[in-house]
């Protein structure tokens, strides 16, 4: 057995190195780190691997990037990206995990939890505010989020990061189970959100396909 003091160290090593979390309750999960490692070997997995044909017909269509991502917790990862044809910078890479309450990736996936779940979640949320367009507590996340439950897909209106839109949709297996969000991604000087609705159809079918040959996927189990 090793001292207290010795463990506590070692703990707060493992905290401060982003392997471990401290939940709400004061118990321990897993770290954001880990959950990024646990992302790059995600990246060449089945599921990325049923995705990305599709991935790559909806960015013939479109152009612009392409997301497919999971949600963790109270975000999302990025398992996939196809990037735009023309140079568009933005945060999001393979491996990255972003807030769930301001990516349409996030937000999408987010709103086919059961109710009991995502007001849990939601509640979790610090809704930091990354730009003027950020939804600014869990009101304003829950009103959006009824919002998506009733168009069937998401947007990002400059909530995550200034001058980038999106517009997503959650990949449902024929079941229902969610099994992550695909999005279209782009820049306000390339396209506005009327623009971006252009492609809801190819999107949706996108979504669709994925769903149903992801039956039997299931992403790694991690704290909700």
């Amino acid at each position: 057995d090793q001292p207290r003091g010795t463990l506590h160290r070692q703990i707060s090593n493992l905290i401060d190195e982003g392997l471990l979390q401290v939940n709400p309750d004061n118990s321990y999960g897993l770290g954001l780190r880990l959950l990024k490692f646990a992302s790059n070997a995600w990246a060449g997995n089945q599921f990325r691997e049923i995705a990305e044909p599709h991935l790559r017909s909806l960015h013939e269509k479109a152009g612009e990037t392409i997301h497919l991502g999971v949600l963790q917790g109270i975000e999302v990862i990025y398992l996939d990206k196809v990037e735009s044809r023309q140079s568009v910078r933005m945060y999001s890479q393979i491996g990255n995990a972003s807030p769930a309450f301001c990516t349409g990736i996030g937000k999408a996936a987010f709103s086919l939890l059961p109710d009991e779940e995502m007001y849990k979640r939601a509640q979790r949320i610090v809704f930091n505010r990354y730009t003027a367009n950020t939804l600014p507590d869990a009101d304003a996340f829950l009103a959006e989020i009824a919002k998506i439950r009733a168009s069937g897909n998401a947007f990002d209106r400059e909530e995550h990061e200034a001058g980038i839109i999106s517009i997503a949709a959650p990949i449902l297996t024929d079941a229902g189970r969610v099994v992550g969000a695909v999005s279209i991604a782009t820049a306000t000087h390339r396209h506005t959100l009327d623009g971006l609705n252009a492609f809801r159809p190819a999107l949706l079918e996108c979504a669709t396909r994925i769903g149903a040959e992801a039956q039997s996927w299931q992403s790694p189990s991690v704290p909700s």
